[in-house]
């Protein structure tokens, strides 16, 4: 069940000096409910070890917890769920490597993937970049609101706008029917970790 609207993607690299867990803990402690573990350049024991560690560090939040593109990892740690990059498994796939109420998120960055997702059984997806951000700028052009409404429309599980969220961007994702966004950097990168959850739960309603 999708029940949060700030989607906090981890990234070691990105947390001002931070170690993850610190990061995660503090967003967090703040109010977050929603987190995906992805640090594509670890090898899977590295990752583990990184992951078991995070975990436990959340345990008292009770975050929801996605692993990325790893359905084994993440059954194997009985996180949440998974979060499957564009071009890795399909949800129906993964689906038969999880428990029944594991939780299937994708990455998405066009209007026929975004579809091919929903039909696949995802249960929400993520479709970016909307604005310019250099952690997406491999993903090619912002795809812009005008997409991201497409995509609003054309399917009908929640939709978390990507890539250069900020605060002041949100309304105009929620307005055309974004369910949430999904962030790194304008939460891990914060001097204050705490400030910034709250500035986006003001932005959102709600987290």
């Amino acid at each position: 069940m999708v029940d949060f609207k700030l989607y906090l993607i981890g990234d070691r690299t990105q947390c001002g000096g931070r170690s993850l867990a610190d990061a995660l803990g503090q967003a967090c402690h703040a109010g977050v409910r929603a987190v995906q573990l992805r640090e594509k350049d670890l090898l899977p024991g590295e990752f583990v070890t990184l992951a078991q560690g995070v975990l436990q560090a959340l345990a008292d939040y009770r975050p929801s917890i996605l692993i990325n593109d790893r359905a084994d990892i993440a059954c194997a740690l009985q996180a949440t769920g998974v979060h499957l990059p564009e071009s890795g498994l399909s949800p129906k796939f993964a689906r038969h490597c999880l428990s029944e109420n594991a939780l299937i998120g994708c990455s998405t960055h066009s209007v026929d993937r975004a579809r091919q997702a929903a039909e696949a059984g995802a249960d929400f997806i993520t479709f970016g970049p909307i604005f310019y951000t250099p952690s997406k700028a491999s993903y090619g052009d912002p795809q812009g609101l005008e997409t991201l409404k497409e995509v609003t429309q054309a399917v009908k599980i929640p939709v978390f706008a990507i890539g250069g969220i900020t605060p002041d961007r949100v309304q105009a994702c929620l307005e055309i029917g974004a369910t949430g966004v999904a962030v790194i950097s304008a939460i891990l990168s914060a001097p204050d970790i705490p400030e910034a959850v709250t500035a986006f739960q003001h932005a959102l309603g709600e987290l």
